[in-house]
């Protein structure tokens, strides 16, 4: 999948074909939903497909002082929009300069001029342009005069749930792993590069890999967690059971958030890494001991709980499709 951040760099050969446009934040069932129609339109043509988003995502724009959201950075998103078999993520940056264009200027300057689309996609709540003035009746409208097709996809739902980024993130911050994944249709990841700690996890006979969370990324429930930990490794990613810890160690008065993960069964120094921590099921919140072996005590009892969480077929790694 190729990336490409100005449209006016466009290759001729991704100009005529099918444009999805969000700011698939998840890339959930219905983002895939929206992707896979945008490629079956795109093979019609035997044009390219799309994925048109803009980062960083709107929201931190207008919204300064709201707390951290986002599910997918740009890496995440990426790998999954390249494993729905998308040829191309345009992503534009969101600032003043476009946040001011209006809907008929977004339509003209950005889909037509800048990407010579000649489908687009949207979800049927998709809003566009200054002030949001722009919806799906305004681009149905002027898409005959710009000599393009028009699909908007209804809700996807799974078991009479909206697959909504909305509320991925409210099951998210409530410790429903398995409920968000299965909106998502992949387990929920925190990724990026494993960094040295205090080393206090060795010496209390769980050595962990320890990863700091993105300044926007959503901040999940605190607590212990049964986990997969992803490696990338020639060929591909390689998965590892383990438990793992998100929070303060308030125990050690510990400051700022950190994912401190343990591997089951594995050695290899991981250090400089990056590590990617699927979340499987939230087991406990974060709590203060009152020493060393109590600390001890309660890690083996998450450990034992968490490899008979990952045991089941129910939990499997390949039970949710993650690239």
């Amino acid at each position: 999948m190729r990336i490409i951040r100005h449209i006016s760099k466009t290759p001729n050969d991704l100009r005529g074909g099918a444009v999805a446009v969000g700011n698939f934040d998840g890339i959930h069932r219905g983002h895939q939903a929206l992707i896979g129609h945008c490629r079956a339109l795109a093979d019609t043509v035997k044009g390219a497909a799309l994925a048109l988003t803009f980062e960083p995502h709107p929201r931190s724009l207008f919204q300064t002082d709201a707390p951290p959201f986002r599910l997918t950075p740009f890496r995440s998103k990426a790998r999954l929009l390249a494993g729905l078999g998308i040829d191309c993520l345009v992503s534009l940056r969101f600032d003043k300069k476009v946040s001011l264009l209006s809907p008929e200027g977004f339509i003209q300057e950005i889909l037509v001029r800048g990407l010579g689309a000649r489908h687009v996609v949207v979800g049927y709540d998709f809003v566009f342009g200054h002030r949001r003035a722009g919806n799906v009746d305004l681009l149905r409208a002027q898409s005959a005069r710009h000599d393009f097709t028009v699909s908007v996809l209804d809700p996807v739902t799974h078991d009479d749930d909206v697959c909504s980024s909305t509320i991925i993130r409210v099951d998210l911050e409530t410790g429903r792993c398995r409920r968000a994944a299965d909106l998502l249709g992949h387990w929920w990841e925190i990724e990026g590069r494993v960094r040295g700690g205090d080393r206090r996890g060795r010496q209390l006979g769980f050595p962990t890999a320890n990863l700091h969370l993105r300044e926007s990324a959503l901040r999940p429930a605190l607590g212990v967690y049964a986990i997969r930990f992803g490696l990338e490794e020639v060929g591909g990613t390689r998965w590892y059971p383990g438990v793992a810890n998100l929070g303060q160690r308030p125990t050690f008065d510990g400051k700022g958030i950190v994912l401190e993960a343990h591997l089951f069964d594995f050695s290899d120094d991981v250090y400089g890494r990056h590590g990617r921590v699927a979340f499987v099921e939230h087991l406990r919140p974060e709590q203060k001991f009152d020493g060393i072996n109590a600390i001890k005590e309660q890690i083996t009892l998450d450990c034992e709980q968490a490899r008979q969480i990952l045991a089941d077929p129910a939990n499997a790694q390949d039970q949710f499709t993650a690239n």
